[in-house]
């Protein structure tokens, strides 16, 4: 650790200022003696037989921040750590198999988890204690920082049998978790699975449980896909446990997407999304918007949409997007998309995004009463400090108060939104995490490309066809594609999501752009998928073998699908039009090792339950392409199926010939196949149409 001198005093640099995550480079300047993770580390806790202090979090994390200035900048605990200690730093969503590893021996330890995640290791990396975020003094039941540091080290010394044996325990344990029993599922599983869904679904504000509430995209995801695969029949008096299980999985994800985008977790002046809310109804946020939830949720709005017809759906997609077009490009990449930004402005949360009365006349002048009942701006504030956080719950109130019709009203609330977004860009942003994950740039991906599919916006197309250049390019090395990139350079390898989600993209891009060398890249990106995570007899892992003491894996979804059901997402859609039985197979040997998750806990793996329905009932829609100098006729009638909205259906478009599901194929009709047989050619939209509902509706 080095000391220099500045006009502030002593200033430390630690080894993280050599690193690129945004969130370890905020801690480079602690007086605490940060390692990274890496074989540094670990061999001088083992040359000096030292306890390490594994404390891992993200750039944009409240808590992270909060604990970083109240002792982390302290000297008493850099102190005590100097002396007793190896202390390693981990960005979490630049490594996410050691947060997964660590984070389920923390569940093990207290029932719980969460960031920032501080973990106790032997030299040997096995975890033996560990909390979450610790406070500078005792106080809710937890022990001060510095004191908890003094307690184990003194455990280190004089109880190191008791730590080592509870530390075998505990990884016992973590290991045992990722082998979860092997069952495959029964028949009937989808019916069963909506089922208990909705027991959980809060029909009046949308949602799943009570505070806090989280959009939960991979869910939605599944339940769009299961929406879109019967007739709509029921009334709106029936209850979710009397409707057949795709109109429930319809109400259940409508519903929610409503709500949402009427309450403050949804940017009602800049679009896009926050992490989650605290409260039942969406309303108070936790602020940080994070790529993940945008991308996905790109991807559902536009999905209803066309489910429904429903604009208010249409409109926050296109909102949502415009954000993540104007706010969450990297200098340095401006084809990629950054991580998050922070929920913090000025070390205050929500400062940057909520306002008062006062503020809005400031901007809005005579117009500020109505914007104020528009958006629920109330005096004293609707949240703390004064502040409100803006909702949209009754704007056909406020239209009718205007007496505007509705042209003359669309024009009025898109002035006020852009006199209060110039306002609010003058304000101090939050910090914003300008790295480019591939995992979630892949979602990304898929989300330009298929929002450009279904919104006819060749925009958004050329935009996913730039970002795929650039994850084939400045993320992939000798066959290899690196999990973090930053400022030009790529830090790790990657991990199964990497591989199945940019595959994934890859396959929505061919589908928009009908260019087969998109799947080409995916079919490519499928077999190292397979060859680094795919052991035969167990299953997929999250990672590659390395230094961790239990390889990574976890079935179960949070805000992201998880790597295996992404993986088995991507087999069954590229074995099916590229004539790969093999991998149709490995697929399902995932899928039924995944049954009794999908039936004990259908709410926490509906990506293994999005793969298994495609794989179930899911088809293959071949499209050959006639020459570009033949004229268009009803070639252009059937190239336009590739902007039908079917979720469980993949499109492969090209010339005859050129992919194995094109073989003898007549371009100007349509091949609709599942399981290997086809049905007769459609030659027209409405024909195509009705074969898709046809088989939709034996679900």
């Amino acid at each position: 650790m080095e000391n220099s001198a500045s006009g502030q005093g002593p200033r430390f640099t630690n080894r993280l200022a050599n690193e690129t995550s945004p969130y370890l480079l905020q801690h480079a300047h602690n007086p605490v003696d940060w390692y990274p993770w890496g074989a540094e580390a670990f061999a001088r806790a083992r040359a000096e037989d030292k306890p390490i202090l594994l404390s891992v979090g993200y750039a944009t994390c409240h808590w992270c921040h909060v604990m970083e200035r109240e002792s982390f900048e302290d000297e008493t605990v850099a102190a005590i750590l100097r002396a007793g200690f190896i202390a390693i730093k981990v960005d979490r969503e630049e490594l996410p198999d050691v947060d997964q590893v660590y984070m389920s021996a923390l569940q093990a330890l207290t029932g719980q988890g969460g960031w920032p995640m501080n973990m106790f290791l032997t030299p040997d990396l096995a975890p033996f204690h560990g909390g979450s975020y610790f406070p500078p003094e005792p106080r809710h039941g937890l022990p001060g920082f510095a004191e908890l540091l003094d307690a184990v080290s003194d455990a280190w010394r004089n109880r190191r049998a008791d730590l080592e044996h509870h530390a075998s325990e505990l990884l016992d344990h973590v290991r045992k978790g990722t082998a979860a029993p092997r069952r495959a599922p029964a028949d009937g599983l989808h019916e069963r699975a909506i089922s208990g869904i909705a027991r959980n679904f809060d029909a009046q504000f949308g949602g799943f449980g009570t505070a806090p509430k989280f959009p939960q995209p991979p869910l939605l995801q599944y339940l769009l896909a299961r929406a879109a695969t019967g007739p709509v029949a029921a009334g709106p008096e029936q209850s979710l446990a009397s409707l057949p299980a795709g109109e429930a999985a319809r109400t259940m994800l409508v519903t929610t997407l409503l709500q949402m985008a009427a309450g403050g977790i949804y940017d009602h002046v800049g679009g896009g999304f926050a992490r989650y809310s605290t409260d039942r109804r969406w309303h108070v946020p936790h602020f940080e918007k994070m790529l993940y939830d945008n991308a996905q949720l790109v991807r559902l709005y536009v999905g209803a949409w066309r489910l429904t017809g429903d604009e208010r759906l249409r409109f926050v997609a296109e909102d949502t997007l415009a954000y993540l077009a104007r706010e969450m490009h990297p200098a340095a990449a401006p084809a990629a998309y950054c991580c998050a930004q922070d929920a913090d402005a000025e070390g205050v949360e929500g400062r940057f995004h909520c306002w008062t009365e006062a503020q809005l006349e400031a901007v809005l002048g005579a117009d500020a009463p109505a914007a104020a009942r528009l958006y629920g701006v109330i005096p004293g504030g609707n949240w703390e400090h004064g502040l409100s956080v803006l909702e949209r719950r009754a704007p056909d109130e406020v239209r009718a108060q205007l007496g505007l019709a509705p042209e003359r009203w669309g024009q009025w609330e898109r002035s006020v939104r852009e006199r209060l977004l110039a306002a609010r860009s003058q304000r101090v942003w939050p910090i914003t995490d300008d790295k480019v994950l591939a995992d979630w740039n892949g979602m990304m991906l898929r989300a330009l490309a298929e929002a450009g599919r279904l919104l006819a916006r060749p925009d958004l197309v050329a935009s996913a066809r730039e970002l795929a250049g650039f994850l084939l390019t400045e993320m992939m090395s000798a066959g290899r594609l690196s999990h973090a990139w930053r400022d030009g350079r790529s830090r790790r390898e990657g991990y199964l999501s990497d591989y199945a989600q940019v595959g994934l993209g890859l396959v929505e891009l061919h589908a928009a752009s009908a260019e087969t060398a998109w799947l080409e890249r995916a079919v490519s990106l499928t077999e190292a998928m397979i060859a680094r995570f795919y052991v035969a007899g167990e299953g997929f892992f999250d990672g590659e073998a390395g230094e961790l003491p239990v390889r990574a894996r976890d079935s179960f979804d949070g805000a992201v699908p998880s790597g295996t059901g992404a993986a088995c997402e991507l087999l069954v859609r590229l074995g099916g039009i590229c004539g790969r039985d093999d991998w149709l197979e490995l697929a399902r040997a995932a899928l039924d090792d995944g049954g009794a998750i999908m039936e004990g806990a259908p709410a926490g793996a509906p990506a293994l339950l999005l793969a298994h329905l495609l794989a179930e009932a899911g088809a293959q829609l071949a499209l050959p392409l006639a020459p570009a100098d033949q004229p268009a006729g009803r070639h252009g009638e059937m190239t336009a199926a590739r902007f039908e909205f079917m979720p469980l259906v993949t499109i492969a478009a090209g010339k005859p010939g050129e992919l194995p599901v094109l073989d003898g194929r007549e371009p100007g009709k349509a091949y609709l196949c599942q399981h290997g047989r086809c049905q007769l050619p459609a030659a027209s939209l409405e024909e195509l149409r009705s074969q898709v509902a046809g088989l939709m509706a034996r679900l």
